[in-house]
């Protein structure tokens, strides 16, 4: 397998500026629904996270919330960096645009400890044929330019926009170009499906996210190959609101993450 040196930081050209304070920059080929990838977004603040903690510890859950509405081109990304203990650390990571807050995330980072309590089995990976058996699918560009940076083989459940009854979607997914499978990069694949409820709708809305939420279940110390599979299914959709659930997989069945995101539904 081809080794993968560049992290996403480096796509995004993540520099230090200043002491805990980095600057990277999002072009309009990373737009999404309604503005930079959200995924994106979430993916920078967990690599400021690790660029700034003072332990080489492995992420372990990621909470993040939208402040206002960003916009391509410069984000500026300020830590604070909260040791918890010897073995766990919290990283706080604000991202500005001119000056104005447009998201935070607090990142959790947790060393891997054996205990004398017995280790669970994660919810299993549902049974879907091998990636390169499944047809490439492709979001129109000129609805969702980001959908370029990803190659996405719908594995089970309804496409997007097809007025199916249910609401879930099921798909073997890469980044293009290829990164390290890391938090980061987790982060960026969690939002790489539409809303879970787009399956039932036959024209597009847009459904900013408004909160984003990531748990590891893994330190990741094994390197994992792309593609990973992702189930997105809809918890709750009313009030203006929707709730989705995610679940990331790579392609031996072990679960790396499971996300939350709310969006406010504006269609």
């Amino acid at each position: 397998m081809m080794q993968l040196t560049s992290r996403l930081g480096d796509e995004f050209a993540l520099a230090e500026t200043d002491y805990r304070i980095w600057r990277a920059q999002i072009d309009k080929s990373w737009r999404g629904w309604t503005g930079p990838h959200g995924g994106v977004i979430a993916g920078l603040l967990v690599e400021v996270a690790r660029r700034a903690g003072d332990a080489d510890l492995p992420v372990r859950a990621v909470d993040l919330r939208f402040l206002g509405r960003p916009t391509e081109g410069v984000f500026t990304f300020r830590a604070i960096v909260h040791p918890v203990g010897r073995s766990t650390a919290v990283v706080e990571v604000t991202a500005d645009q001119e000056g104005v807050s447009v998201a935070s995330a607090a990142v959790t980072f947790g060393r891997t400890t054996p205990t004398g309590v017995p280790e669970l089995p994660p919810i299993t990976a549902p049974n879907v044929p091998a990636p390169y058996d499944c047809v490439q699918f492709r979001l129109p560009p000129e609805i969702v330019p980001a959908g370029a940076h990803f190659e996405i083989r719908p594995a089970a459940g309804p496409l997007p926009l097809t007025g199916a009854d249910q609401a879930w979607m099921c798909a073997w997914i890469s980044l293009v170009p290829e990164l390290p499978i890391d938090a980061a990069t987790l982060a960026v694949l969690a939002d790489a499906l539409p809303p879970g409820f787009f399956p039932t709708l036959t024209t597009p809305v847009a459904v900013p996210t408004v909160a984003f939420s990531m748990h590891l279940h893994t330190d990741l110390a094994r390197p994992t190959q792309q593609p990973v599979l992702v189930r997105a299914s809809n918890a709750s959709t009313g009030g203006g609101w929707s709730v989705d659930d995610i679940d990331i997989w790579d392609r031996g069945g072990a679960l790396l993450a499971s996300a939350r995101q709310t969006r406010r539904v504006l269609g």
